[in-house]
Order: structure tokens, then C-alpha cells, then sequence
């Protein structure tokens, strides 16, 4: 136990402390066991002795399984007067747990005894238990798997007895091995054992809560040896091995030296450096050979070879694979097919100059690797150095005029290709119908044709950079064999923004058609630059730009459009867009004496550009200007109050006009005047209704430029009966027999008021005149225009051309009676037949002055 606690504790904590050395021997506990199965109850007990006089005689006991307290089953008091408390707890789930016997302690627990228990299974038996006999440490080394964990610390130990026939019997023991902790094989020296006779051995594994073993194991010592895997070599070459043959390996193997004297067999399995290879097993190979030839395997490929061996015809075990051995199979020639082209061109009449290039095609998977070509001429001996030896895939050398074919092989150390013809063909067949192309991504180019007719057997396509690059440099180029076909995909070498030359040429049979290029891009790029902006002329509200379109560049997209922006200086923008043929522009709605940044934006469809922002201010207003300005605003303010007062004063609903309207006598070319019409007096005018009056045979309406009635006229056409507008200004509302009640609003005019006289007799034979005038008195509150002939509604047109009058209509009132409610004609003196025949009317402005 721990030395002494601490004795002042703080109020409401409970702290567990060691009793003084004083109070070691006061409490033991009691357990009937310290191990039990996991899961398994387990009852203690503890025992608190009586010469504890520092003790309460009536202390309570309390438990605690770990850190948790536990209620104690019992307490109570023995005969000899120590005290005695037990706990069972009903089921233990740890392997490990610390039980304690603790007593209250004032506000404290004071622990006086623990103990540990702890709990798990008994051994599972051994399994898999196996043993070698091993000629290095000359040892018989056992191994097996213990099984699975059971929560206790345990024992294992390698039994074995020396026995005669199948074990049954036992002989001679034989020492325990015991293994080191933690480990799960054990060694039996030399010297306890018999080589050749059997031996019986298990492994036994013990706990605390039992006991258990392995399936006993019968066995010879010399019957479980294992070898020491062998060592693979290959042979060099020297005069007296053979090469191999082509998709064979020659190899030779050295044996495990403690075992030169043991007859064994072997196994070999090997497997090629490719993907997804598997092994393949060759076997059983005997040792005495120590030499093999490996054949059936793929030439040109590397294999990795292992080996490994046991005792034969005895039994024994294998030994562990060796160290891997790498070996590659012979090359086998070529197997290519050699596409085809060339450049020629005149030196001199008698020399060619000729550039050949090539492509190999493997025809088999297999094939062995191409060290080099050689070109030669059709007839030229092996001894004569050839036209060219080279590994690149192109060639050029001189060719006397006549010779039209060359031969081309692809060499290895394996021999050389089938040779393949080089044909110089000459241009005599029929050309493509069209050539074109179509950019399928920026480093894809589709390019097709129209096949002509006849069918070519096959298309050479060549690509490279064009102009301004040099002529046939770097150019790329492919055989389609299939002449049938309309075009082809190019995707070797091809960059964005870089200008293509393609060149397709048909093959036939003994000669080819001429040539065709077309240029292309995969991805053009977007403008480097806008134009420049330029300011032509300003104004106060305007501004006029102009720019110089660019030339077309080589890789450049064309142009769609221009934007151009704008912005004062309130950071307001604005914006408008032009089509790309536009070179100038006029910017509108500015605002004088101000500031504008403005830049133009040229775009493509590959892209977009900006050209450098031009700052400009328009022009100031004059002094000038700015009194017109001024004026103006004064007057238009002014003529609003003008108006604003007119309408108020001019309401019809006025019933005191500001002025009456009274023609001016002095003015006037009336006959006479007639005073106004009293209430008392009464005018016998005759009656337009009247079946004996004449009808009126003509009114002639004179055009004026039509005037708009001023904003105070009535719109009131209650009276009117339907007439239209322009003829409804002429008529007066009311009877001109009744007297008035309410005033008519009145107008100032500058213009002339037309009056009118009528002179004659009514009763004469001949016409009567009506006499125009000008007169300076505001009449009829205003001055309306002239009717315009298509608003002429009272008179309709017959179908010769001359004016037919309308019926009157009883029932309407208003046709011809407002002729005579002309407010002069009331004062008109009439006299003799009533009627009006024989009067002609006429309405609107006169011609001249009047008389």
C-alpha cells in the first residue's frame, strides 16, 4: 500500500485515500478465485479486523468494480467480532478489473484492500502444426497457429516422444521447446533426435482456465527435409554453346551445395515482362541435368525465371523459389509493311535528286525490333555499298534519269524484311474533284475530298507549316491504302494558331494524279488590337469618331462587330454595336463643356480586343446662346401663365363675362342695326320649316388653313345635333327669338372677323347678293377655320356633279335652322313674301376686304 493520505478535505467531495501504515492490516478481501470466464459472475468478500481501534465499530463497508461504486450484498458482525461484507457482481465484461474494499471516512472512501480479477477463456487447441527438417542449423524447426485470442496469458509447449511405426507407442521422451514470448515456431536440436526413426510431437497450450493441445503429429525427420532453393545462371555465349534458336532461352542452374549429394527434382516457372502475364510451370526438370533450353516462348520479349526443389524419389519439401533471372528471347526479322513516298527533283539531265521517306507498319505483334534500313537499286549486289543505311525514315541520294525504281528493307539481327518496290511514278492521272477542311479541335484536322473517277488505289496526304515557312520543311505525311474513302483525320503535329499547307494526292495503279494543296487552321486566334480611335469634329451635344479598319492577318479570326463605349463624367457608361464594316461613328445627346473617356472594342469570333481610350470635351454654350436660351424659357413661362389665366377667366361656366360680345356698328357694312331683342319684343322671322319657303339652292364653303379652336372653347355639342366638328364652330346654340340667359365667352383676336349683309329684295325675281366685310370685333367667341370639303356633311355630291340639297327633316330641327341664328341677322330688316328663295349663302373668309 501507498504511504498516508491527505487528511483535510473540502466540504460535499469524495476522494478516495490510502490509509496510514497504521491501518494496512485492518480489511482483507476474499476471492475464491482470481480468473474467471468472461461473462461469468463473481462474488468477494472483505473482512474488516477488530484491533482497529481508529475504526468506528460501526463503520459501513462500500465496494467500488473499477471507478464505480457497487452496492455491497450484506454486512454484518462475526462472532469474534470483525465485520464482514460481501459483493457479488452478476456478470464480468472486462478481461481485466480492479475490485477495492473502501469505508467511509468522514466526507471520504478509505481504500483498504483491492485485487485484481481477471477473466477470459481457456485455450483454443493448436492448428496447421507442420515441421521441416532443416540441413543448414540441422534442426528440426515446427511451426503452428495458436488460435484466437482468449484474454489470458498463455503457455505453449512442443511435445514430442520417439516411437517406432505410426506413433502409437512411445518410446523415448523427448525434451520440451519451449518458444520465446510471442512466438509461435520452436527448434528440436540435432541431438535429440533420430533421423530416420518416427517421432511423434503436438503443441500444448495452457491458461488459468485450462488446458488444451494440438492433433498429434507423426512424422520422419528425414522425410520433412527441406532444400535450399538453387541458382539460376546464363550461359554465355563461346564457341562450344550454340546460339539459341529464335523464341528460345538456354540457361543452367547450380544446386544447394549440403544437398550435391541428395537426388532431387526441380521445377521451373517463368513469365514474360508484359502486362498482365501470368506464370507458366515447366517441370519436373532432374538435377543431374543442370542445363535447359527453354523453346515455345515470344521472340523479343524479356522472361523473369525462377526454380526451386526437393528431395527425389524420397519424400521431402519444396524449397522456396530462387532469385528471379531475366532473359531475353532471340530477335526475329521484320515483319513490317513499308508505306512509301517521295520528292524528286532534276539536277541535271542526267541526274535525279531524290527524297524518300517511309513509314513501318508491323504486320505481326511479334515482330522484331527495326535496327536500320537499307535502300538499294533492283539489281545491285550485296557486296556494292547501298544507296543509303541509315535508322531515320527518310533517305535522299542521286539516281541516273532512267531509273524509275528503287527497293527499301528493314534489317535486325535477325535477317532483313521482305523487300518493298519504290516506284516512281509519273503524274498522268485523273486530279481530285475538291478539296476542303474542317477544324475538329485545335490540334485535329479533318481534311476531305471528292474521290475522282476512276478510283485511285490509295491518297498520300501531306501537312506542314505554310507560308511563311520554308517549302517542305518538317513536313508530316500518311499513306491511305483504301481508295474508296472521302477523307481522313490528321492528328500528328498539329498546333493551334498555326497555318497549315495540306497536300492530297491520289495514287492509281501505274501512276498517280497531280497534286492539290489547300491552307487551313485548327484554331484562329482573336484580334491583337483594335483600331485607333480618332476625333474628325465636336460639337456642343456631339462628337464625331473615326477609325481605320485593319488588314486581314494570317491566323487572325475575321471581325463580327465593333462596340463602342462611353463614359462622362458622372461614371455613367454607354454603348452601341457596329457591324464590322463600320469606320466612324456620331456620338448624340452630349452634354456641353463636359468630359468623355471613350474606347473601342473590336471583336472576332475567336475573341475580342480593346484599343486605347480617347478622352475628349465637348464644346461650351456662347453668351449668346445663352440669352435665346434664357428668353425662350422666360417666354414659354410666360405663355403658360397666359394660357393657365385665359382658361380661368373663359370657363363657360363664367356667368359674367369679362366682356360682352358686341359687334362694333362703326365696322360694320350692314344695312342697318337693330338694337338687342328685348325680353318684351319679338321678331317675326319666317320659318326655314315652312312647306312655302323655297329651299336654299347652293351654299359655297371657302377653304382657309384650318386653325385649331383655343383651349377656352366649349366642347359642349348638345345643341348641335350630330354636325361635325368644323361646322358645329358656326352654329349658335339656342333660339335666336328667345332671350338670352347666359352670356357667350368671348376671345381677343388679332385676326379678322368676317361679317356679312344680304341685299336685295325677298321678293324679286332675281338673286339676292350677300356682301363680305372685314371687321376688327371678336365674333362668336372665336374664330373658327373653314371646313375642309370631306367634312362638307350637309351636302352631298349627286352622281353629275352638281350639289343636291338634303330633305329637311321634321323631325330634325337643327338642318337648316342655325343658318339664321347667325347673331347680325337677327337685326336684318325682311320684308315682303316670306322666304328666302333665290338666296345664295356663303360661308368662310372673303377673298379681299369688303366694301
Amino acid at each position: 500500500m501507498a504511504g498516508p493520505g491527505t487528511w483535510s478535505l473540502p466540504v460535499a467531495t469524495v476522494i478516495i485515500l490510502l490509509l496510514p501504515r497504521s491501518l494496512e492490516e485492518c480489511g482483507r478481501i476474499s476471492l475464491p478465485t482470481p480468473t474467471v470466464h468472461l461473462g461469468d459472475p463473481i462474488t468477494a468478500s472483505c473482512i474488516i479486523s477488530p484491533n482497529c481501534s481508529h475504526l468506528d465499530p460501526e463503520s459501513q463497508i462500500l465496494w467500488k468494480l473499477g471507478t464505480e461504486l457497487q452496492p455491497g450484498k450484506r454486512q454484518r458482525r462475526l462472532a469474534d467480532g470483525r465485520q464482514e461484507s460481501t459483493i457479488t457482481v452478476p456478470r464480468l465484461d472486462s478481461p481485466w478489473v480492479l475490485l477495492s474494499c473502501c469505508l467511509r471516512w468522514g466526507n471520504s472512501l478509505q481504500i483498504l484492500d483491492q485485487a485484481e480479477v481477471q477473466a477470459g477463456y481457456p485455450p483454443a487447441a493448436p492448428h496447421n502444426l507442420s515441421c521441416l527438417m532443416n540441413l543448414t542449423t540441422n534442426s528440426l524447426i515446427c511451426q503452428w497457429e495458436p488460435g484466437p485470442n482468449n484474454h489470458l496469458p498463455t503457455n505453449f509447449t512442443l511435445k514430442s516422444f520417439k516411437s517406432r511405426g505410426n506413433c502409437q507407442t512411445q518410446e523415448d521422451a523427448i525434451p520440451d521447446c519451449v518458444p520465446n514470448d510471442g512466438q509461435n515456431h520452436c527448434s528440436i536440436p540435432r541431438r535429440h533426435l533420430q533421423l530416420y526413426q518416427s517421432m511423434g510431437i503436438w503443441v500444448q497450450a495452457e491458461n488459468a482456465l485450462g488446458t488444451s493441445k494440438s492433433p498429434q503429429l507423426c512424422l520422419v525427420p528425414m522425410d520433412v527435409v527441406k532444400l535450399e532453393p538453387p541458382t539460376l545462371w546464363a550461359l554465355a555465349p563461346s564457341p562450344e554453346v550454340a546460339a539459341p534458336q529464335p523464341g528460345c532461352l538456354l540457361f543452367h542452374w547450380e544446386p544447394w551445395k549440403p544437398s550435391l549429394y541428395i537426388e532431387q527434382k526441380c521445377e521451373l516457372r517463368h513469365q514474360p515482362q508484359l502486362a498482365e502475364a501470368s506464370w507458366a510451370l515447366v517441370g519436373p526438370l532432374l538435377s543431374q541435368t543442370l542445363q535447359y533450353e527453354l523453346c515455345g516462348l515470344l521472340p523479343s520479349t524479356a522472361y523473369v525465371l525462377q526454380m526451386r526443389c526437393t528431395r527425389w524419389p524420397l519424400p521431402g519439401q519444396w524449397s522456396d523459389w530462387s532469385p528471379s533471372l531475366t532473359l531475353a528471347t532471340a530477335q526475329r526479322a521484320p515483319i513490317v509493311r513499308l508505306d512509301t513516298w517521295w520528292r524528286q527533283r532534276q539536277l541535271d539531265p542526267r541526274t535525279a535528286d531524290v527524297q524518300l521517306f517511309w513509314k513501318p507498319m508491323p504486320l505481326d505483334k511479334y515482330s522484331g525490333q527495326i535496327q536500320g534500313y537499307l535502300v538499294r537499286a533492283p539489281d545491285q549486289a550485296e557486296a556494292v555499298p547501298p544507296l543509303c543505311n541509315t535508322t531515320e525514315l527518310s533517305c535522299t541520294f542521286h539516281l541516273p534519269s532512267e531509273t524509275r525504281e528503287v527497293v527499301l528493307v528493314a534489317y535486325n539481327t535477325a535477317g532483313t524484311s521482305h523487300p518493298t518496290p519504290v516506284v516512281f511514278l509519273e503524274s498522268r492521272g485523273p486530279p481530285l474533284a475538291r478539296l476542303h477542311t474542317l477544324a475538329r479541335d485545335p490540334h485535329r484536322l479533318w481534311v476531305g475530298w471528292e474521290p475522282p473517277s476512276p478510283r485511285p488505289r490509295g491518297y498520300v496526304i501531306e501537312w506542314g507549316l505554310g507560308p511563311p515557312s520554308p517549302s517542305g520543311s518538317n513536313k508530316s505525311w500518311k499513306m491511305e491504302h483504301n481508295g474508296s474513302i472521302s477523307g481522313t483525320l490528321l492528328q500528328e503535329n498539329i498546333r493551334p494558331f498555326q497555318l497549315y499547307e495540306i497536300t492530297v494526292t491520289p495514287l492509281y495503279q501505274d501512276t498517280m494524279g497531280p497534286s492539290q494543296h489547300i491552307y487551313a487552321y485548327s484554331q484562329e486566334m482573336g484580334p491583337s488590337h483594335a483600331p485607333e480611335l480618332h476625333l474628325k469634329h465636336i460639337g456642343k451635344t456631339w462628337a464625331q469618331l473615326e477609325w481605320v479598319p485593319q488588314a486581314p492577318e494570317l491566323g487572325k479570326s475575321p471581325l463580327t462587330h465593333y462596340t463602342v463605349f462611353w463614359t462622362n463624367a458622372q461614371d455613367q457608361s454607354f454603348s452601341i454595336v457596329l457591324n464590322a464594316s463600320s469606320h466612324g461613328l456620331v456620338l448624340r445627346s452630349l452634354e456641353p463643356a463636359s468630359l468623355y473617356h471613350v474606347h473601342l472594342m473590336a471583336t472576332s469570333k475567336a475573341g475580342a480586343a480593346n484599343s486605347t481610350s480617347l478622352t475628349l470635351m465637348t464644346l461650351a454654350l456662347e453668351e449668346s446662346e445663352l440669352h435665346v436660351l434664357l428668353g425662350l424659357f422666360g417666354f414659354l413661362l410666360l405663355f403658360a401663365c397666359l394660357c393657365g389665366a385665359a382658361r380661368f377667366c373663359c370657363r363657360p361656366s363664367r356667368k359674367n363675362p369679362l366682356w360682352p360680345s358686341v359687334p362694333d356698328p362703326a365696322h360694320s357694312s350692314l344695312g342697318s342695326w337693330v338694337p338687342t331683342i328685348m325680353v318684351e319684343e319679338t321678331f317675326q322671322l319666317p320659318s326655314l320649316r315652312d312647306s312655302g319657303m323655297p329651299p336654299i339652292t347652293k351654299i359655297t364653303v371657302l377653304e382657309e388653313e384650318e386653325k385649331k379652336p383655343g383651349p377656352w372653347e366649349s366642347n359642349d355639342s348638345s345643341g348641335t345635333c350630330g354636325l361635325p366638328t368644323l361646322v358645329q364652330a358656326y352654329v349658335l346654340q339656342g333660339d335666336p327669338r328667345a332671350p338670352s340667359t347666359q352670356s357667350q365667352p368671348s376671345s381677343i383676336t388679332s385676326d379678322q372677323v368676317l361679317y356679312g349683309k344680304v341685299l336685295g329684295s325677298p321678293t324679286g325675281p332675281g338673286p339676292g347678293h350677300y356682301l363680305r366685310c372685314d371687321s376688327t370685333q371678336p365674333l362668336l367667341g372665336g374664330l373658327t377655320p373653314s371646313p375642309q370639303f370631306y367634312e362638307n356633311l350637309w351636302f352631298q355630291t349627286s352622281p353629275l356633279g352638281t350639289p343636291e340639297p338634303l330633305v329637311p327633316n321634321q323631325e330634325d330641327d337643327c338642318v337648316f335652322g342655325p343658318l339664321l341664328d347667325f347673331p347680325l341677322l337677327q337685326g336684318l330688316q325682311v320684308h315682303g313674301v316670306e322666304g328666302l328663295g333665290g338666296v345664295e349663302c356663303f360661308l368662310g373668309p372673303p377673298p379681299g376686304p369688303a366694301s
